[in-house]
């Protein structure tokens, strides 16, 4: 059975977690959530409330992290998925984390990331020259990359699919779903 690997860790948005890890379950993939240690994580839920400039975030599930970042050997993972919340934010810092990123893109394995994941593809240097969705208070961060920012709910561009937040999860995890059946399937 092919696996794919989930980096996540505290305050990662429980809906970009939790809907891609059981959708390439449903497809019939092994999946892996990796952390900076192995523990159970706290996730969150970004909500958008009308009259607040930003999203306002609660509390979400907990999950048990099967591995941490050091013990990952990413050549047993045929994709990555890359979720946001505010996990990005320090996981971007993590030297093993940013190996693991790397590795995906020096192969060419499919990537799916979302939110504010692009942060960590920027810490790994493999941004540059891409197109990226992300969430849009990243544009800067994107451009800052040397990447160009696109406001659509799939973009794709060569192994990567990148999306905004979780509204685009549709959108998303179809064009994702596309390129792992034709590059890495699951049986």
């Amino acid at each position: 059975m092919a696996k794919v690997l989930i980096l996540a860790g505290d305050a990662a948005e429980s809906l970009e977690v939790m809907y891609p890890y059981q959708r390439l379950l449903e497809e019939g993939y092994e999946v892996h959530l990796a952390a900076p240690s192995k523990k159970k994580l706290q996730f969150v839920v970004h909500d958008f409330v009308d009259g607040f400039d930003t999203y306002t975030e609660k509390p979400g599930y907990t999950w048990q992290a099967d591995l941490a970042f050091s013990e990952v050997k990413p050549s047993d993972y045929v994709a990555l998925v890359i979720p946001g919340g505010r996990a990005p934010e320090y996981l971007r810092n993590n030297a093993d984390c940013q190996r693991i990123v790397r590795h995906f893109f020096e192969q060419n394995r499919p990537v799916a990331h979302i939110c504010h994941g692009p942060l960590l593809l920027t810490a790994a240097g493999v941004l540059k020259g891409r197109k990226s969705a992300a969430y849009p208070a990243l544009k800067l961060d994107v451009q800052g990359a040397g990447a160009e920012f696109v406001d659509s709910a799939a973009v794709i561009d060569g192994n990567m699919v990148s999306a905004r937040a979780w509204p685009d999860h549709p959108a998303w995890m179809r064009e994702f779903m596309k390129m792992l059946r034709a590059k890495a399937p699951a049986a």
